[in-house]
């Protein structure tokens, strides 16, 4: 592992917003001014973590797939709620979602998420979506010498960043693809986001936050229909939280309940916007509307495995993001 000296990077792993669900799907790990160079660009990323020191901030990343010589393949892949960079090694490879036998791979640990500066691991305490946003480009341009990519994407969290991005930068990506995240939070969403805050600091603490997240990550029927021991459930959904800093946790609560992307009149790139059409995490509404304002490709994923639907539709994701992609 490459990083810098004086960094100290929690790895956590991921089990909250599209977040990894072993106990249910055989899947693996589906969770400024000064700039200090630290190690030249690989032309072969290999997926090992490595650092930035960007201003007084620490920025993890990792990075799959030979780079073109004109930096023309380059996708960055941003950590959904919960995540980091090394949870979504199992989105990543040949013929999957990130396909890094055609695409050079960039996967950036978002502020927060306790590999990247952190509540638990530095002197950042409040964190916003932009905040994580304007971090990675500083990343991408003055760390790696990139002036733009092929695409933007993420899950979730991953897929706000995605949002956040295409109006932030309007034209440093030719693609974008956000997978059930929003533009916004609906009321709904808030009332979720709000509801775990507040849990965080009672006596029940993290536990009764995973309790509300786990039962938000699938529709109702589909927990009704496929658990045998929802106490083994539970307790699987809090020891994955257990695991995450209760600071960590709070501060990207906040960020997403801050999350409005505001006016997207300046969006640019071309979008395939995901959506889960039972999402009871994630209010699909918002990105409905704004697949229509922008003339963008919608693609509804239609079953009842609510948030996790794209572990649930998982080829079709697959198929549907490589025709993108490979459409000019």
């Amino acid at each position: 592992m490459k990083r810098s000296s004086g960094c100290h990077p929690e790895r956590e792993r991921g089990a909250g917003v599209g977040g990894r669900r072993e106990d249910r799907f055989a899947l693996v790990r589906v969770g400024m001014t000064c700039i200090v160079l630290l190690f030249a660009t690989a032309a072969y990323g290999d997926g090992e973590q490595r650092f930035a020191k960007i201003g007084d901030l620490d920025i993890g990343y990792r990075t799959y797939g030979t780079l073109a010589a004109d930096k023309s393949n380059v996708i960055v892949v941003l950590t959904w709620f919960g995540g980091t960079s090394a949870d979504l090694a199992g989105w990543i490879g040949a013929g999957n979602l990130y396909d890094s036998s055609r695409y050079h791979i960039i996967v950036i640990d978002a502020l927060g998420d306790g590999v990247s500066s952190s509540p638990s691991n530095s002197h950042l305490s409040k964190i916003t979506i932009r905040d994580m946003v304007r971090s990675q480009h500083e990343l991408l341009t003055r760390e790696l010498k990139l002036d733009h990519v092929l695409a933007v994407s993420g899950l979730s969290m991953g897929g706000m960043q995605t949002f956040q991005w295409v109006v932030s930068y309007p034209e440093f990506m030719t693609k974008a693809i956000p997978i059930v995240g929003t533009p916004k939070l609906t009321a709904y969403d808030l009332l979720l986001w709000k509801t775990e805050l507040s849990l965080i600091d009672s006596p029940l603490g993290m536990k009764a936050a995973a309790d509300i997240n786990e039962m938000h990550l699938h529709t109702p029927a589909y927990i009704a229909g496929h658990t045998k021991d929802i106490d083994a459930l539970m307790k699987s959904h809090e020891e994955s939280l257990r695991r995450l800093d209760r600071r960590n946790y709070a501060a990207l609560l906040r960020a997403m309940i801050g999350h409005d992307i505001g006016s997207f009149e300046s969006v640019r790139a071309k979008m395939l916007i995901v959506v889960s059409q039972q999402d009871h995490m994630v209010n699909p509404a918002p990105a409905e509307e704004f697949a229509r304002a922008t003339k963008s490709q919608l693609l509804t994923l239609t079953g009842d495995c609510g948030h996790l639907a794209t572990a649930c539709e998982k080829e079709r994701l697959i198929e549907a993001v490589a025709r993108f992609l490979g459409t000019p």
